[in-house]
């Protein structure tokens, strides 16, 4: 189930709002005090841009892939540190934006000398102005916003080094499955097509002075085409097969996309064709029930195989279809009975909805799949 992006105005908004709440101190002492008009068209044109730097600051925090430019972090440290020294204890809140600043956006050993510069300078104008005792919370925000940030931005870049090698080992696993597909096909018919070259061969030469013979090699060109076509279908039938593996990646992404924890196990076990098959369309139905109907906030899948039989049971925390089954459940009532299985549904103890299904071994002498 994609997912469309959130519009990246708002990603950006949704950051940055709640770090932008400090700025109504300076806002409010520009309003209340009574200074000069030209330091006050001073003050706000100089907010202004320190907000406009810290923004850019912020913003390239959020883009692991862009590195933050060093003309805003200088900008945000200057203007901060000028605007809060100039104009006293309302605006030591720049400082903290300064020190988030520098741990967004400075390589590791320049963050903390920044950080401890913003605090001391901080401490510094609040005491000052005589409001160290008052205000003393401010200098170690100044630390913990920091702290906080530095954690964000390292969570941030492991999220984007995931992402990478992620899809790295997609394009590794299309990669090897390719060479798998050509290396079966070569496998399947180049014995066959070998055999049918040869044969039709000696055929156009037996044609005019032994006919019998030729058509005799010609029967057999045909048979052996016919078995290569059917190898073909059923290898082309297997590759189409989805089993619980597959099934169980399709759904922890659609589920993971409405918000609702799939708890599966891992590695599973080795399942015979058909009955990884069958099993692999129960999850897949399940997921769907999940995503339709039940409302679930989280998804447990069981698979168990013993001597005779494999079970797979997906309980969720829901209220389930409800009602009389529906076509899906119906169809996957025929496909597991069709193996000789079993298909139960309905409450779980304890709450939710439970849907699970039993089917026999030997179903794997069965030809094909229903």
């Amino acid at each position: 189930m994609p997912v469309e992006p959130r519009p990246r105005w708002r990603h950006r908004l949704g950051w940055t709002l709640p770090w932008l709440l400090f700025l109504a101190f300076p806002l409010s002492d520009l309003v209340s005090t009574p200074r000069p008009a030209g330091v006050r068209v001073v003050a706000l044109l100089g907010l202004v841009a320190f907000t406009a730097a810290y923004l850019m600051v912020f913003d390239r925090m959020t883009s692991p892939c862009r590195p933050v430019p060093w003309r805003p972090l200088v900008a945000v440290g200057v203007l901060g540190a000028a605007l809060a020294v100039g104009l006293g204890a309302s605006w030591v809140g720049l400082l903290i934006y300064v020190a988030t600043a520098a741990a967004a956006g400075l390589p590791e050993r320049w963050v903390w000398p920044v950080v401890a510069l913003a605090t001391a300078v901080c401490t510094g104008v609040l005491a000052a102005d005589g409001m160290l005792g008052e205000l003393f919370f401010l200098p170690v925000l100044c630390v913990l916003s920091a702290f906080a940030l530095r954690g964000t931005r390292y969570l941030i870049s492991v999220n984007a080094e995931l992402a990478e090698a992620r899809d790295e080992l997609a394009r590794s696993a299309v990669a090897e499955e390719r060479l798998r597909f050509a290396r079966d096909l070569h496998d399947l018919l180049g014995h066959s097509l070998s055999m049918i070259a040869l044969k039709s061969e000696l055929a156009g030469r037996l044609a005019e002075r032994d006919p019998a013979r030729a058509r005799a090699e010609m029967a057999d060109v045909e048979a052996a085409a016919r078995r290569a076509l059917a190898e073909v279908r059923e290898a082309v039938s297997g590759y189409r097969q989805i089993g619980v593996a597959v099934a169980l990646a399709e759904a922890r992404a659609a589920l993971s996309a409405a918000g609702v924890a799939l708890r599966a196990p891992s590695p599973l076990p080795v399942l015979p064709g058909p009955v990884d098959a069958v099993l692999g369309w129960v999850v897949r139905e399940a997921t769907t029930n999940v995503l339709r109907h039940s409302g679930a906030r989280a998804v447990v899948v069981d698979v168990a195989v013993g001597d005779r039989e494999a079970a797979l049971t997906v309980t969720d925390d829901g209220r389930g279809p409800g009602g009389t089954p529906g076509t899906g459940l119906s169809g996957l009532a025929e496909r597991v009975t069709a193996l000789d299985g079993e298909l139960q549904h309905g409450p779980a103890a304890g709450g939710g909805f439970r849907l699970a299904a039993r089917v026999p071994l030997a179903a794997a002498d069965r030809v094909g799949t229903p």
